[in-house]
């Protein structure tokens, strides 16, 4: 019997192997330089220290992390908990596609029509509830920021308290105060405040997204015979440990539930004449569209599986949450996704000190989530700079990977 000689095929996988490894080593660096060369820029720009500044990317070319930290800033790990803001909004689209997939649904109900099924209506039919164009206004429509549904959260140039918007201001006087959605739309209906008709007017609206936390509340609870909440179905169905797939992902709804999960990263504003460290904040005042809290890994995990078909919906749900557009949309804003060119779908997320992002580009099956725990109010320029950080560390990520 002939002896085989292993020796040639060992060599071979040696010589495979090392240059593998010298690639990721490559990518490595790559992607650590360009992390750096970031944070410089922005401290520089800024003339202020950064606390941190870090990027995780999962690519068919190998996982990678990368972080700087500035001189007073913590050390961050992609499995950090931070509070992403904003991106709770495609977390919430996700939940509204699935209860569509399941039939419990319809996008383009009106959400004055009744609940598939039941003769209780999408949101309540109440005095306070009679807020502007309330009986127009469909799923699809809240979905895409298309509804014309005026921003209690955000806006205070229709109606502020004291100059501040409602939220800024219950906040900073009552920091302990039970949030609610009934609590917003009162405002609305009392104040008449609207953007507009639907379909006129494309308004980016934390209230909007409000509301549709408010429905998934109501849709579960007549599915499953009982009160249920937003947290709840987010819990059962989407993020928890009977979903498909389970992420230690947090959406509280309670004034007290203040803490996040160890290890987590404090949030920073700098402010003219103080810094405030934001880590305890009462996540009632953003319940469907700003109060999650999670880490790098499971915020990559996440969108990686959405937009793949790969978690809780199918290609025809993912497909209408990148490109349903509304008539008034002149960006890339889907259902509860952004898109960035070059970089991908997704959505980014500001809240107190926090600031993220996270994106998947079908193209090259590659996702990025970036985390910058810093706000600069010194003026609105600042700021600008930070937000515009996201998108730039996540595009310099792909760059450093040759994509």
């Amino acid at each position: 019997m002939k002896k085989l000689n292993f020796l040639p095929i060992l060599l071979f996988l040696l010589t495979v192997w090392s240059c593998k490894s010298s690639e990721v080593e490559e990518y490595q660096t790559d992607l650590d330089t360009a992390v750096r060369k970031i944070h410089a820029d922005l401290e520089k720009e800024l003339n202020t220290d950064v606390p941190s500044l870090s990027v995780y990317i999962v690519s068919p070319k190998g996982t990678y992390f990368s972080t700087v930290t500035g001189n007073n800033g913590a050390l961050v790990t992609k499995k950090t908990y931070f509070r992403f803001a904003s991106n709770t909004k495609n977390f919430t689209s996700t939940a509204i596609l699935k209860m569509m997939q399941d039939g419990w649904l319809q996008l383009d109900d009106k959400i004055t029509a009744n609940i598939p099924g039941t003769n209780v209506p999408y949101v309540p039919n109440s005095s306070d509830w009679n807020f502007p164009n309330k009986n127009q206004i469909t799923i699809r429509e809240l979905l895409q920021h298309n509804a014309g549904v005026y921003d209690v959260t955000n806006d205070a140039s229709q109606y502020n308290v004291n100059g501040e918007t409602y939220t800024d201001y219950m906040l900073a006087n009552f920091p302990d105060h039970q949030f609610s959605t009934g609590e917003y739309v009162k405002i609305l209906t009392e104040h008449n405040l609207t953007y507009g008709l639907p379909n006129t007017v494309y308004h980016y609206s934390n209230t909007g997204f409000s509301i549709l936390g408010e429905i998934i509340a109501r849709v579960y609870s007549q599915k499953s015979n009982g009160s249920k909440t937003y947290g709840n179905y987010m819990y059962d169905k989407i993020v928890g440990p009977s979903s498909m797939m389970p992420l230690d992902i947090k959406f509280p709804e309670l004034a007290s539930d203040k803490n996040l999960p160890i290890p987590y990263v404090k949030g920073l504003i700098k402010y003219a004449d103080h810094n405030e460290i934001t880590d305890q904040k009462n996540a009632s005042a953003h319940v469907a569209e700003g109060n999650g809290v999670g880490t790098m890994v499971m915020l990559s995990d996440y969108i990686r599986s959405i937009m793949k078909g790969q978690n809780v919906l199918n290609a025809s749900s993912v497909e209408q949450m990148k490109t349903s557009k509304g008539p008034a949309t002149t960006s890339g804003y889907g259902l509860g996704c952004s898109y960035v060119p070059g970089v991908g779908y997704g959505h980014n997320g500001a809240t107190e000190g926090y600031l993220s992002t996270m994106l998947y580009d079908p193209e090259t099956d590659v996702s990025v989530v970036v985390l910058l725990p810093f706000w600069d109010l010194r003026n609105m320029d600042n700021f600008t700079k930070c937000l515009s950080t996201l998108n730039t560390t996540a595009l310099e990520a792909k760059k450093a990977l040759k994509y």
